[in-house]
């Protein structure tokens, strides 16, 4: 039902709703602390589903100004056998049909402007209070949404769509004014997060406990020579009706990703792996998990 709906407001009024509550949550806090320093973790729910916005978010977009979505139908040849049973889940068999895609889409944009504009709100206070010019601010999300991309729906598996989030760093500090508002094309990763924070407040980098790596290289330079040449990522699906369709035992439902600037790889135990050229496949619509003339490339990464 809530996915017919997503085209009509939310019943609450927005500044009833959870991104303007969590920002006035936020904004209150921040006050309150005047000069002393200050930690916040600022966790905006939105644009998790249920996908409805509250006015006048909800009629900001119109299928015409949405992305298209990026599937093909060679996708559905040859299919991974787990990524097959993904597509039979009730959310991406609901995402494969196109009026639902059109329809769900440009609510999810509307909530997404709704978020630009009460960061727009915490960043005036910020000015105010003059700590604009001395905190670090990380803005990040756990994940993406397949919203119909790949015909899936939720957020799971390895696709661009789900891994590549938002990582925008300020870094108030003058060092960092040479790198402002310029890209950086090396890859990042959540656990970076904690280890940035602990550099930026002198604290102990726990070197021995924490995987990440600080990003104020990068901001503030002289960046390093070296850098990592993949990122990592993981699964378990083992509370997912894919495990049920597979007839797979909950210890076997596992899956590890790599991803360098040039390959994807999946390792799943108990199946074939898959492979992605990103330099020629971006859109990730060829999966060379099973072709032969990728066997070393296979076995390198999966090394």
């Amino acid at each position: 039902w809530q996915m017919r709906n997503c085209r009509l407001p939310a019943r609450v009024k927005e500044e009833h709703s959870e991104t303007a509550y969590m920002t006035d949550q936020a904004i209150r806090f921040i006050e309150a602390q005047g000069e002393k320093p200050w930690c916040l973790h600022f966790s905006l729910v939105k644009p998790h589903w249920p996908y409805i916005a509250p006015s006048p978010y909800h009629a900001m977009y119109g299928p015409n100004q949405i992305l298209p979505v990026n599937k093909s139908p060679r996708e559905l040849e040859n299919q991974h056998p787990v990524v097959a049973a993904y597509r039979q889940h009730e959310e991406s068999l609901n995402f494969a049909r196109d009026e639902v895609a059109s329809t769900v889409r440009p609510a999810y944009m509307g909530l997404i402007a709704q978020i630009d504009d009460h960061m727009g709100r915490l960043f005036a206070v910020l000015e105010r209070l003059g700590r604009f010019d001395d905190t670090l601010i990380v803005f990040t999300a756990d994940h993406g949404d397949f919203l119909g991309d790949h015909w899936l729906g939720e957020k799971e598996l390895f696709y661009d769509a789900v891994l590549k989030v938002p990582m925008i760093v300020y870094d108030p500090d003058a060092a960092a004014d040479a790198t402002r508002g310029t890209v950086d094309a090396r890859l990042v990763e959540a656990i970076d997060v904690l280890p940035t924070c602990l550099e930026a407040l002198h604290c102990d980098p726990a070197a021995h406990l924490i995987e990440g790596r600080s990003l104020l290289p990068l901001t503030r330079g002289p960046a390093p020579a070296e850098w990592r040449d993949a990122a990592f990522s993981e699964l378990d699906y083992s509370f997912r009706q894919a495990r049920i369709t597979l007839k797979r035992d909950v210890r076997d439902c596992r899956a590890f990703m790599l991803r360098s600037q040039h390959w994807k790889y999946v390792e799943w135990p108990g199946y074939r792996p898959q492979l992605f050229d990103l330099a020629a496949d971006p859109d990730e619509l060829d999966d060379l998990g099973a072709d032969p003339a990728f066997a070393m490339v296979r076995s390198e990464l999966q090394q």
